[in-house]
């Protein structure tokens, strides 16, 4: 989020009110209000993104005025964080303040180290779920796939099982390369099942801390360890009802596997430190660049959570398997990257094209997304052009491509893997040719009968325009 966080303090006892003014405004641009009608009046020109609201506003000691500012602020902007403070010893107070949509509750005295432990959590959820409703909007604004992007075969059977898995309640299992999407995808079975007005709560395993990674999914009770000065939710709580994507789940040590185990089996668990039993309602969709049978094979992952996590499990090609995706991708990513900076539309010339879909693209779309936006910012003009691409990509020739390919233990026909290369590159050229036989022609180095041969030959007619 851009410039500073808003927080207005709801607060009748000008010291105390000033004390938290001064201890938040290094962090924090501060508002103040000393009675209801000075909160009311703050929230119509203040976006507060926390309220730090003090329950007996008036003489009398009673709470209805804090109640009341609570509710405005609900109605007003609903996910504003409201955080209450009260002197009163009733318990039924607090949770009254809870039920109506306060996010924690101190007790008077409090200190202020520990409110400003939970102004930086609630503003880490209120991130997430502002990001959540971004993102649902941007799905329905541009499609339900979002920039998972690909008219090959092999992409369009990822499509036809996202869509076949998207409200099945049971896990997934995304395996690939790294840089092929397998987050797009887990969004992707997000949005596209019944749990899309949710949370969608990603974690990345493999960057966080093997210390860490037990309190980030599961969260901690006050007191479970040194420096655990209040509770917190982990991201399991986060997801309740939505979906929760581990990425690189292979990393994860045993001792969290076991517990993740549990709540797949159970919904259930406990917080670091904790003896509550909470339940949970999450759909887990787990990704790996690892073979987790190997893993299992070397002791480093449990057999019992692997067949857990693998009971649909879905493949993302690595771009070197679907390279006809090449043109449509490096379009669609000129598109957005100029949008984004607002910067005049960017053409690719077919040469830059033709290095394109040369390159191995060991990084797979990620790099091949870094290459284009390199080449718009190095691009004086509006066409891209092969000088704009870095050396390496430029460097690509078709031998250290072919060097890759390797020959079945059970053999292969080699006028079938022939023919099939024949139309791969015939597809190829008429989809940078935009269709057009003679500039496809061309670009294969091939006449105009030969080409109109070939087509017959590998049933592509179909798919040229009538200026072919």
């Amino acid at each position: 989020m851009n410039g500073p966080r808003q927080i207005l303090v709801v607060e009748d006892d000008q010291q105390l009110r000033e004390q938290m003014y001064f201890s938040l405004k290094q962090e924090y641009e501060v508002a103040q209000a000393g009675s209801l009608d000075e909160a009311l009046g703050q929230l119509t020109r203040v976006r507060a993104d926390i309220v730090l609201l003090d329950l007996q506003l008036s003489t009398n000691g009673t709470v209805d005025q804090g109640f009341t500012v609570l509710r405005e602020v609900k109605r007003q902007v609903s996910d504003t964080v409201v955080i209450v403070m009260t002197g009163d010893p009733h318990h039924e107070t607090r949770l009254r303040a809870i039920e109506e949509g306060a996010y924690d509750c101190f007790r008077k005295p409090f200190d202020i180290r520990d409110v400003k432990l939970v102004i930086a959590r609630s503003l880490e959820r209120l991130d997430l779920e502002r990001e959540n409703r971004r993102l649902r909007s941007e799905v329905i604004r541009t499609s339900s796939f979002q920039r998972l992007i690909g008219c090959s075969t092999a992409m369009t059977s990822v499509f036809d099982m996202i869509r076949r898995v998207a409200d099945s309640p049971a896990t997934v299992l995304l395996q690939g390369e790294s840089g092929t999407g397998k987050e797009l995808a887990a969004r992707a079975i997000h949005y596209q099942s019944m749990r899309r007005d949710e949370p969608f709560v990603p974690v990345h395993c493999s960057a966080l801390p093997e210390t860490l990674i037990e309190t980030e999914l599961f969260g901690h009770e006050k007191g479970a360890f040194t420096g655990a000065v209040a509770a917190r939710e982990g991201r399991f709580e986060m997801a309740h009802r939505g979906t929760l994507f581990l990425d690189e789940v292979g990393t994860l040590n045993l001792n969290v596997q076991t517990k993740l185990l549990r709540v797949l089996e159970e919904r259930q668990f406990e917080r670091v430190g904790g003896r509550k039993t909470l339940n949970v309602d999450v759909r887990l969709v787990a990704a790996t660049n690892e073979d987790l049978e190997t893993l299992v094979t070397a002791g480093r992952f449990r057999d019992d959570l692997f067949f857990r996590l693998n009971v649909l499990p879905i493949r993302l090609p690595p771009l070197r398997e679907r390279m006809e995706d090449i043109p449509v991708l490096a379009s669609s990513f000129v598109q957005s990257y100029c949008e984004r900076c607002k910067l005049p539309r960017k053409r690719i010339a077919p040469e830059t094209i033709q290095l394109l879909m040369s390159h191995s693209w060991k990084g797979n779309v990620r790099e091949l997304e870094n290459v284009i936006q390199r080449a718009i910012l190095m691009a004086d003009g509006d066409l891209l052009l092969p000088e704009h691409l870095p050396a390496q990509v430029r460097c690509s020739d078709a031998p250290a491509a072919s060097g890759q390919v390797m020959i079945p233990p059970e053999g292969l026909k080699m006028e079938q893997e022939i023919s099939q290369f024949e139309r791969r590159l015939l597809e190829c050229a008429l989809t940078q040719a935009g269709g057009v036989k003679a500039k496809a022609a061309k670009l294969l180095g091939l006449t105009k009968e030969q080409m109109k041969y070939l087509c017959r030959k590998h049933g592509v007619e179909r798919k040229l325009s009538p200026e072919g």
